[in-house]
């Protein structure tokens, strides 16, 4: 067998509206509140999404905290949208810990 790459398949092409759907759907899945494009926690503001061209760019709260710093991400692939959920998971956790 050679090693010619003329039969590997592309990945789909990102669709930033449908993937905003899925994120929205995930992170309401997590029990946070939905307020217009930013998601709560106990009256606290952690994640806020928009559409950038053909990305969702995203801020996400370092700490649990009523005026957080931020941590700035690009969404534009569905690994990096995976990767996004997963690291909201690992925040809520820690953040319930904290507490």
């Amino acid at each position: 067998m050679s090693n010619d790459d003329s039969w590997s398949i592309p990945a789909p092409a990102f669709k930033a509206e449908e993937a905003l759907v899925q994120v929205r759907r995930a992170l309401r899945d997590l029990k946070l509140a939905e307020r217009g494009n930013a998601y709560e926690l106990k009256g606290k503001r952690v994640v806020e999404l928009s559409i950038d061209g053909a990305s969702i760019a995203v801020r996400l709260a370092r700490r649990l905290m009523l005026t957080p710093e931020w941590d700035r991400l690009a969404i534009d692939s569905s690994a990096a949208q995976r990767k996004l959920v997963d690291e909201v998971k690992k925040r809520l956790a820690r953040w319930e810990t904290e507490e």
